[in-house]
């Protein structure tokens, strides 16, 4: 499995900002198919099947490359920047 520096540091999710969903899709009103979790700030994001792909837009903010999926009874985790998973 190839290692990505950013995974190896992002190991503990912080507390979700909105644990209740996409955070900008809540506040516009769209929907979204799954959720992702910032690892670095708690952002809530829908994933890139859903019409917005908030939580990808967010990782282009610098700071912010891991994700891990915000999903009942998955743990993985992704990292936009080399487009690698842990799981």
């Amino acid at each position: 499995m190839p290692s990505c520096a950013h995974l190896d540091t992002a190991t503990t999710a912080p507390e979700p900002r909105t644990p209740q969903g996409c955070e900008d899709c809540l506040r516009t009103g769209d929907r979204w198919v799954h959720l992702r979790l910032c690892m670095e700030c708690g952002h809530v994001g829908c994933c890139d099947s859903s019409p917005n792909q908030h939580a990808s837009a967010h990782a282009r903010d610098p700071g912010h490359p891991v994700v891990r999926s915000f999903e009942p009874g998955e743990s993985w985790r992704w990292c936009y920047v080399d487009a690698v998973v842990a799981g």
